[in-house]
């Protein structure tokens, strides 16, 4: 994957930048809740600065849907900001128009601006040239530093990266060399772990990852889909019966494309979902009764694919094992994880994770900072799992 980063831009000094990051914050009663994602935007804002660009941020806040929304504003996130970079932020009322050019008129080198809500203008979510051109007419160059909004052909993340010389950001710049390692061009052998509820949200993923793992292992909800699928008796656990046919035709599909999957061999059975409750361990295909419900994989579960992750080379994890937000039902979930983010700390296994419950699962077990590379970007990680072009990210290509 060759695309274009900072390296590649020279004698940036008095130019302007226009830099698309993602803003969209936790906030409650009007204040940051969260400021993971402005530290995210810290490098590349500071790299822009202290080559001596001036630059404007463009972001977009919630969905105004092309209204301008005030409680939407992105005019509270200015003082955390201000607070993590410790300089100044100015706050222009518009993104575009002469409000954005005021803003922009007498700004030191070095100094920086927050745009308003690209969101208010409906040209955004269209993509409309027009709009894109008029965002294009306050900078000299363009970089996308938003993963995580990589996957929307926007104007702010794909048009106005056709009008100005555009780079990757330095978020971005780690997001995709990390991507690359894991399904791009990966050291073998290759395991993937996909979990979560269903099959039909991740029907995509799964068909795109059998033809190019070595080993898939599947838990969450989406197993007990797939062990129906086998005639093995799940009692009353949450499965989606009607995809028997294609969880069938998936595991057809991995057989012949030479990918192992690992499903569960023994699971986690209670009759109740909540913190403490009775559990016990059972085989896959022991009986269940009707009320018996499986949470999670079990310890020979874990144990097998614990030994998968010393076999691999690289991991690519989207979802957890089990109910892991209600103990006990998070065992396997924090086992799996633990031993992946030692392999990875002791540079044994590239071990690349992402989407909103694998990152709060990994949160959960405290391993985080330990994983190669953690991606918050949601929808766009999961498209790229999909194996589906990311317009954003497509506008970079060298």
């Amino acid at each position: 994957m060759t695309f274009r980063t900072l390296d590649d831009a020279t004698d940036l000094a008095g130019k302007t930048a226009l830099v698309r990051v993602d803003f969209n914050v936790p906030m409650e009663g009007g204040r940051v809740t969260d400021d993971t994602r402005l530290r995210v935007a810290l490098p590349t804002i500071q790299r822009l600065r202290d080559a001596g660009a001036k630059v404007a941020l463009l972001a977009h806040f919630d969905r105004p849907k092309g209204e301008r929304v005030p409680s939407m504003s992105l005019e509270p996130v200015v003082d955390d900001l201000e607070r993590l970079l410790g300089a100044p932020v100015r706050f222009a009322g518009d993104c575009v128009g002469e409000e954005a050019k005021a803003g922009l008129a007498d700004l030191d080198v070095g100094g920086v601006v927050l745009l308003e809500n690209v969101r208010f203008h409906k040209g955004e979510e269209k993509n409309d040239p027009a709009f894109a051109r008029r965002l294009a007419d306050l900078g000299d160059i363009y970089v996308n530093d938003a993963f995580s909004a990589a996957h929307r052909a926007h104007a702010s993340t794909e048009g106005l990266a056709r009008l100005l010389p555009a780079y990757a950001g330095e978020s971005m710049r780690r997001e995709l060399e990390a991507l690359d390692k894991a399904l791009g061009d990966p050291v073998k052998p290759v395991l993937g772990i996909v979990g979560g509820s269903k099959v039909s949200t991740k029907l995509d993923l799964l068909q795109n990852l059998v033809g190019k793992l070595d080993q898939l292992a599947i838990g969450g909800g989406m197993a007990n889909t797939f062990l129906y699928a086998q005639g093995v008796d799940i009692g009353g656990s949450l499965a989606e019966k009607d995809m028997a046919d294609t969880a069938r035709a998936i595991m057809a599909e991995a057989a012949a494309r030479g990918c192992e999957l690992l499903l569960p061999i023994d699971v986690v059975v209670a009759t109740e979902v909540k913190p403490g409750a009775a559990a016990r361990t059972v085989k896959a295909g022991d009986a269940l009764s009707a009320d018996d419900k499986i949470l999670d994989a079990g310890p020979d579960s874990v144990a097998r694919l614990t030994a998968a992750m010393d076999a691999a080379r690289t991991l690519i994890w989207n979802g957890p094992l089990g109910v892991f937000e209600v103990p006990p039902f998070d065992t396997a979930t924090v086992a799996a994880a633990r031993h992946a983010a030692e392999l990875a700390k002791a540079g044994k296994l590239t071990a690349v994770a992402g989407g909103g419950d694998t990152v709060a699962a990994l949160n959960h077990a405290g391993v985080s900072d330990d994983m190669t590379f953690v991606s918050t970007a949601g929808g766009a990680f999961l498209e790229w799992m999909e194996g589906k072009p990311l317009p954003g990210v497509e506008a970079l290509r060298v």
